[in-house]
């Protein structure tokens, strides 16, 4: 059974999602990635899998994205750190337990800050998470965006039509150029069980990051899905495949 969710964050946001109900009292939380939704195909596909497989499963819009109240800020990392504590804190409350976090893209990046900072969740999946935060920047935002943003404060990243898509600014790009996930994933607690999955051709997050984190994380599994971008718009059963022995596995989580 699905079923809409509104929980407020700690700025009071509304942060809308859907939950996967099969009356487990365990969850798994599934967290979107940059300029994207709970409606992605990957979480609405992995929530759906999950249910199937009798696991309770809420996939939600960050603050600023989707359906969820709040405006958005590129980067905003340690504010979706929040949004997802939130979430969390919500569920516990009515006594269902997160057992899992996920992630895809930039919110693969969420949940391991989420686990380095926060040691009460058992597994972190990261699917196709971006291991050195400082890369990727100029693809986005164009070169020379550091002289740009000192000089204006801002750089616009406009739509093919021309007008204003979102707006980047200083801070947010410090925020990004300064979180350190090599740091962040030495903090995650030994006892929390990661899996990294990540496409071989994705496009635009290369695998040698998923490799980066590999070597790294102490409590680790690795798979590489062969041929799948970062969408994995042609490989999403083998995406699933991978994800979900991986919970099934976690010996807290009562199917």
């Amino acid at each position: 059974m699905q079923q809409k969710v509104t929980i407020l964050n700690k700025r009071d946001e509304k942060l809308v999602g859907v939950l996967h109900d099969t009356k487990s009292q365990k969850l798994v939380v599934l967290c979107h990635g940059f300029r994207s939704t709970k409606e992605f195909d990957i979480m609405v596909n992995v929530a759906s899998a999950l249910e199937n497989e009798g696991i309770s499963a809420f996939r939600f819009d960050f603050s600023g994205n989707g359906e969820s109240e709040g405006l958005f800020h590129f980067g905003n990392y340690s504010s979706e750190v929040e949004d997802l504590r939130s979430v969390i804190d919500y569920f516990q409350e009515i006594n269902r337990s997160t057992v899992a976090i996920l992630g895809h893209s930039k919110g693969g990046n969420v949940v391991l800050l989420y686990a380095s900072k926060y040691h009460d969740i058992p597994a972190v999946v990261n699917i196709s998470g971006r291991y050195d935060l400082k890369k990727g920047l100029e693809e986005r935002i164009g070169k020379n965006f550091l002289e740009k943003i000192n000089k204006e404060g801002y750089i616009d990243i406009k739509k093919r039509t021309g007008e204003v898509d979102y707006r980047v600014t200083k801070e947010s790009i410090m925020e990004r150029l300064n979180t350190n996930m090599h740091e962040a994933c030495l903090s995650i607690d030994e006892k929390c069980r990661v899996l990294t999955v990540h496409g071989s051709e994705d496009e635009v997050i290369p695998v040698e990051d998923a490799v980066e984190f590999d070597k790294i994380i102490r409590n680790h599994r690795l798979k590489i899905i062969q041929g799948a971008n970062h969408g994995y718009s042609s490989h999403q059963d083998e995406l699933v495949s991978a994800v979900l022995p991986f919970i099934k596995e976690l010996n807290a989580l009562t199917i």
